[in-house]
């Protein structure tokens, strides 16, 4: 049940009515995923930005336990606070420490909920901090020196049914490497990048039109257009994977979420500011402006594109190619 709420049903289940698919990428991933949090290890979901990881995550822990609230973000100031507890200051002054005037972790609450917490971005958080995990996912329970141990409250223990499902951006390597004993009490699912053309077109389109009704827009996105966008990341995926250093590399990992923000940016311009039709022109402007994120490197990259490959495609295919490729012309002109 927990596998249909996220990837949806199939005629092959026989049930009464469809259920929409909330995640979409291998079937073997959610399976792995579910897996793990049926056992006492943590889940660790790693993979590239914008590749999904946040949203399986979320689904999981909703599914699971009616809750995806959970959560905790990891930074460089994230503290053992964060993941432990904390006190309310005015009320230990008042009454003394108790459990009343204890500020419980979204982790500590899990734990006592017998829920799953979630913790964003580990590799971003200290050294510190992951060690503080450690104890949590292995002996599963939080010790509070500073309570009464005879109040029987010094101790918090995990109910069954309590797990951790954390996510890592492989791109922050490096940041905050996990300890090895950090790494055994989670098990590790990769999540890749859709590369599959089929499936990337599904979750833009699944996208797209979750976006147009939660804006209430009744805008209409040609199919050839959103062809254009797929093909065009396809290109500057191709063109990253060939080039020698990150200098030759877009900023951007372009990944299927930022393929949407893009789409995103160019609907609701056009809807706003445009002449209410999503246009090769538009969709170009929107792919510029939102990949070119440093200056001179990536505009120099988008430019190599637009005249390496946009151009010659523009003159043999046709359709929208030339619109777009004059777009981004215009785009790049701008931003120089």
């Amino acid at each position: 049940m927990v596998r249909l709420f996220v990837l949806g049903s199939e005629r092959s289940d026989g049930l009464d009515r469809e259920i929409a698919p909330k995640w979409f990428g291998d079937r073997s991933f959610v399976e792995r995923s579910i897996v793990t949090l049926a056992s006492d290890r943590g889940l660790l979901l790693i993979g590239d930005p914008g590749t999904g990881k946040s949203w399986l995550a979320e689904l999981l822990s909703a599914a699971i336990c009616r809750n995806s609230t959970l959560v905790v973000q990891g930074t460089a100031g994230t503290t053992e606070d964060h993941i432990k507890y904390s006190w309310n200051v005015s009320m230990v002054i008042a009454k003394g420490q108790s459990r009343h005037s204890m500020i419980p972790s979204p982790i500590m609450t899990a734990m006592e909920a017998g829920a799953i917490g979630r913790f964003e971005e580990l590799t971003r958080s200290t050294s510190d901090v992951q060690d503080a995990l450690i104890s949590i996912l292995s002996e599963k329970y939080i010790s509070v020196p500073e309570m009464d141990n005879d109040s029987g409250d010094n101790i918090v223990f995990a109910k069954p049914g309590f797990s951790i499902i954390a996510t890592a951006n492989s791109r922050d390597r490096g940041v905050n490497d996990l300890s090895s004993a950090l790494k055994r009490r989670f098990n590790f699912v990769r999540i890749p990048v859709v590369t599959n053309k089929k499936s990337e077109a599904e979750i833009v389109r699944f996208r797209t039109e979750e976006l147009l009704r939660r804006h209430r827009i009744e805008l209409d996105v040609p199919p050839t257009l959103l062809d254009v966008l797929l093909q065009s990341f396809a290109d500057l995926r191709t063109s990253a994977a060939a080039a020698g250093s990150d200098d030759e590399k877009l900023e951007s990992a372009l990944s299927t979420a930022e393929q949407i923000g893009v789409l995103e940016d160019a609907i609701l311009h056009s809807n706003f500011f445009g002449e209410r039709a999503l246009t090769a022109r538009t969709l170009a402007s929107s792919l510029v402006g939102s990949l070119a994120r440093r200056d001179p490197e990536d505009l120099a990259i988008m430019n190599k594109y637009l005249h390496g490959v946009v151009e010659p495609r523009s003159k043999e295919v046709g359709g929208s190619w030339p619109e777009f490729l004059e777009g981004g012309r215009d785009a790049i002109a701008t931003l120089s």
